[in-house]
């Protein structure tokens, strides 16, 4: 297949274009530093420009995985700005292109995050749960999938990818954590009784592959565990794989002072299920939080 990658050079990009080079798969990646493509993403070709592809061969999907990181820096305007565009403005010109192709790629998988549905407190969500639309992030999320939709209009199968904190050994939630777990001084946050999807980056890799393949698979799919854990025990089985204590809390006021509206991605939390997922017949290789964080660690 031929298949153009947003996000190529990012943590999910980079374990897709991994797996498909052992199919034998063709790859692109649209990037800021294509000259970077290489070295991150062995074997695919990168373009700083989607006219660079202008009269080549049709794609076979298209895979939108583009975005700066939500959680590294306050969401002030100028940040909120730079995330807007990373996602929603850049998924516009993306849609865009692809319905001026005279071969229009017949799929397109974009991403989004749990983050659409906002802090959804003790409720259990599906994919056909209301967003939340009150705070930033889930405001983006919705705007993110919309320009994503129209993408149906010139004949393509859409997939909504709604992903959860993704586990993985040296990038996202797990760098952030695991300096101070192994020090011992991991943490809940606030009362820690918050909903934490999540999914290991394999069952993340094994989904975009399924969904892609799925012919009849389309509109949106939580990727994250058939098992949510609040924060309290996530902390608790990390701190225990490690064999370290975790025997403090991050209150939450001083969470809000710090980092904002920004915090509700911390002491906010979705008890989400994968409900769309589990009926279209996937299967997760690391459903149970321990054995997935034990599975993780020890890949070092």
């Amino acid at each position: 297949m031929r298949i153009l990658l947003t996000g190529g050079t990012g943590l999910i990009g980079q374990a897709l274009c991994q797996h498909w080079q052992q199919y034998g798969h063709e790859l692109w990646v649209w990037s800021r530093n294509p000259q970077q493509v290489p070295q991150l993403c062995p074997g695919a070709t990168g373009i700083a420009v989607l006219d660079e592809l202008n009269g080549s061969a049709p794609f076979d999907a298209v895979i939108n995985l583009a975005g700066a990181p939500i959680a590294n820096q306050r969401w002030t305007e100028a940040r909120r700005q730079l995330l807007w565009q990373s996602r929603v403005d850049l998924t516009r010109r993306l849609v865009d292109w692809m319905g001026r192709q005279a071969s229009v790629p017949p799929v397109l998988i974009s991403g989004s995050a749990v983050g659409w549905y906002g802090d959804g407190g003790e409720q259990q969500l599906t994919e056909a749960s209301a967003p939340g639309n009150k705070d930033f992030g889930s405001q983006l999320c919705v705007a993110w999938e919309q320009e994503a939709e129209q993408a149906r209009q010139w004949g393509a199968r859409v997939v909504l990818l709604r992903t959860a904190p993704v586990l993985a050994r040296n990038a996202g939630m797990l760098a952030r954590l695991l300096p101070s777990f192994k020090l011992g001084l991991g943490a809940r946050l606030g009362d820690g009784q918050q909903w934490m999807p999540w999914i290991h980056i394999e069952d993340q890799v094994a989904l975009i592959d399924y969904l892609l393949h799925s012919q009849s698979c389309e509109g949106p799919y939580n990727a994250c565990a058939p098992q949510p854990v609040r924060n309290a025990e996530f902390t608790r089985i990390l701190a225990q794989e490690l064999g370290k204590p975790a025997l403090f809390h991050a209150p939450a006021w001083v969470l809000r002072l710090a980092l904002g509206e920004m915090s509700v991605l911390l002491l906010g939390g979705q008890r989400l299920i994968p409900q769309r997922a589990q009926q279209a017949g996937f299967s997760w290789r690391h459903p149970e939080l321990s054995e997935a964080l034990r599975d993780v660690l020890n890949k070092a």
